[in-house]
C-alpha cells in the first residue's frame, strides 16, 4: 500500500480555533462584517502597519481561476463573504489604504484596500480585520521583496559581530569573513533592511500621497512572514531566533516606537515538533510563551500549518489564495488582540468593532450542535450510504479533498469493515479507516455521495455534516436543495 503525503485542509469555520488566539479579548466579530463603506475619521492619526518579509508576504495568491483561486473561494464556496457586496462585486474599504514598495521602487500600489487584480498576499485579511476593529484611519504599508533571509539580507543594525557596518561582513556562508566586503559586491548583510525600512520612511514622509487628507500618523505595528530562505542555510536557521529578537527590537528603535506591536507567522509547511529551527525561533518570541518577558502582550506568533491549504512556502503554496487569506486573517486577529490590550489608547472599539452597524454577511445563523449520542448514528448513516454506492458500482473517479491527503483523491472502494480505499491522480492507493476521518472529510464524502446518486436525503445529510463543520451558509444551501421533507427528517440529529 502506498502512503499519501499528509496535508491539512482547513475550513474558514475551523481556522480561528487552530491559531489558539483568545479572540474574545479584542471582540472581533465572527463572521467578519462587511464594511459600512464610510471613510475614516480623519481628525485621528493614521494607524500605520508595516509589512515585511519575503515572497509570501509579497503575495502569490491567485485571484481568478478554479480551485485555489479567491474568486472560487468567495463565489462558489461562500468564504470571505466580507470581500464582496450584495451583488457579488468586490468591495473596497474607504477607511483602509494599501501601499506597496519594493527595494527602492514605489509606490507600486497606492489604493483603497480591496481586490484589484493580479495576486494577493496576507494584506487583505490583515487590512479588513484591522479596518473592522480600529476606529481610526488605517494604512497597510508593505515593503518587501522575495528571496531574502533574516540571517543576511534583513539583518538589522547592531547584529553581532558588529564592526560599524550595517551587519555582518564576509558572505552569507561565512558570516565573519575576513572583515572586508568583496570589491564590487554591491551587497552586504543588512542591505534589504536598509532598503525596506528606507522605503517605509520615504512613504511616511509623503503621508498625504498615501492617505489623502492625512495630517499625522502613528506606526502601530509590524508584520513579518518570512523564513524560507533561512531554512535552506544551516547557519542562518540556527541563528534565526537570535536574529528575530534583534529584528523586533531594531524595528522599534528604527521608527522610534518602543510600544509598537509585532506579529509574525510560521511557514505553512513547518509543523511543531519537527525540529525546524526557523519555526522554533518564530514560536519562541511569542509573548505568551514567556521566554522573552519583554515581549508579553506586544509580540505574537501565528502557527500557520493548520491554516495552509497545502504546498510549501518555497512553492508559494501553489498560489492558493485561501492560504494567504487564512494566514492574513489570523495575523490581523493577533494584531487586533495585542492592540486591544492597550485599552482606549489602542483605538479599538468595544464589542463588534466600529463596523458593528455595517451590513452583515449572509452567514449569520450559528451552527447547531449534534444532540447527545447522535454522532455515531450520523456516521453510521453515512457509512451505510457509501457501502450502498459501492455495492451498486456507482463509485466514480470524482476527486475530493481529505484532511490526510496532499492532493484531491478519488474514492474507489468501501468495505463493510469500514475500510475506504482512495486513489490519487498518479494511481497510488491508500486504505483509510472510516472512523479516523474528520468532520470535514465526512462532509466531503456526503457531498460526493449526493453527486453520485442524487437523493434528497443524502443531500440533506451533506448539509448536516457541513453544519457540523461550521459551514452554515453552505449547509443551508444543501438543505434548500434537498427540500423541506428530507431536511426535516434529519433535524433530529441536532439539539
Amino acid at each position: 500500500m502506498h502512503t499519501l503525503t499528509k496535508q491539512v485542509f482547513v475550513t474558514v469555520a475551523t481556522w480561528g480555533v487552530a491559531t489558539g488566539l483568545a479572540l474574545a479579548a479584542s471582540q472581533i466579530p465572527d463572521p467578519i462584517p462587511r464594511s459600512d463603506g464610510k471613510p475614516a475619521d480623519m481628525s485621528k492619526p493614521v494607524k500605520v502597519f508595516i509589512l515585511l518579509g519575503q515572497s509570501n508576504m509579497l503575495g502569490f495568491g491567485k485571484i481568478n481561476g478554479g480551485e485555489g483561486s479567491l474568486d472560487n473561494a468567495v463565489k462558489n464556496k461562500g468564504k470571505y463573504a466580507y470581500l464582496v457586496d450584495a451583488t457579488g462585486a468586490w468591495v473596497e474599504r474607504k477607511d483602509v489604504r494599501f501601499a506597496r514598495y519594493m527595494s527602492g521602487r514605489g509606490p507600486l500600489a497606492n489604493e483603497w484596500m480591496g481586490i484589484k487584480g493580479g495576486s494577493i498576499g496576507p494584506e487583505i485579511g490583515i487590512g479588513f480585520i484591522l479596518g473592522t476593529q480600529i476606529d481610526a484611519p488605517v494604512l497597510i504599508l508593505k515593503c518587501c521583496i522575495g528571496n531574502r533571509s533574516l540571517g543576511w539580507d534583513l539583518l538589522p543594525p547592531g547584529s553581532e559581530p558588529y564592526d560599524g557596518q550595517p551587519g555582518y561582513r564576509g558572505t552569507p556562508q561565512d558570516l565573519k569573513g575576513n572583515g572586508e566586503i568583496p570589491a564590487g559586491a554591491g551587497w552586504y548583510a543588512g542591505k534589504q533592511w536598509d532598503d525596506d525600512t528606507g522605503d517605509a520612511k520615504r512613504a511616511l514622509a509623503d503621508l498625504a500621497t498615501h492617505y489623502p487628507e492625512a495630517k499625522k500618523y502613528e506606526v502601530t505595528g509590524f508584520f513579518l512572514w518570512q523564513g524560507e530562505k533561512d531554512g535552506g542555510n544551516p547557519v542562518h536557521a540556527a541563528n534565526y531566533e537570535k536574529n528575530l529578537v534583534a529584528f523586533i527590537k531594531a524595528l522599534r528603535k528604527e521608527f522610534n516606537v518602543p510600544q509598537a506591536k509585532f506579529v509574525c507567522a510560521t511557514m505553512g509547511e513547518a509543523t511543531k515538533g519537527s525540529g525546524n529551527k526557523v519555526m522554533e525561533g518564530q514560536l519562541a518570541v511569542d509573548g505568551k510563551e514567556g521566554k522573552y518577558p519583554e515581549f508579553k502582550g506586544n509580540v505574537a506568533t501565528v502557527y500557520s500549518n493548520p491554516l495552509s491549504m497545502g504546498g510549501s512556502g518555497n512553492g508559494h503554496y501553489s498560489g492558493n489564495a485561501e492560504t494567504y487569506m487564512n494566514v492574513g486573517e489570523a495575523m490581523g486577529r493577533a494584531m487586533a488582540e495585542l492592540v486591544a490590550q492597550d485599552g482606549p489608547k489602542g483605538s479599538l472599539m468595544g464589542k463588534g468593532g466600529k463596523s458593528s452597524t455595517a451590513a452583515p454577511v449572509p452567514e449569520l445563523r450559528k451552527a447547531r450542535k449534534l444532540a447527545a449520542g447522535k454522532e455515531a448514528e450520523l456516521n453510521q448513516l453515512l457509512l451505510k450510504t457509501l457501502i450502498t454506492l459501492n455495492d451498486a458500482k456507482l463509485l466514480k473517479a470524482m476527486p475530493i479533498p481529505l484532511s490526510v491527503t496532499q492532493a484531491k483523491v478519488s474514492l474507489v472502494s468501501v468495505k463493510a469493515d469500514k475500510t475506504l480505499t482512495f486513489r490519487s491522480d498518479s494511481g497510488k492507493t491508500a486504505d483509510l479507516k472510516f472512523d479516523t476521518l474528520k468532520t470535514i472529510d465526512y462532509a466531503n464524502l456526503a457531498i460526493l455521495a449526493a453527486l453520485l446518486k442524487p437523493d434528497n436525503e443524502v443531500t440533506a445529510l451533506s448539509g448536516v455534516y457541513l453544519e457540523c463543520a461550521g459551514r452554515v451558509e453552505s449547509a443551508d444551501k444543501k438543505y434548500a436543495e434537498a427540500g423541506e421533507k428530507a431536511t426535516q427528517k434529519l433535524q433530529a440529529f441536532f439539539e
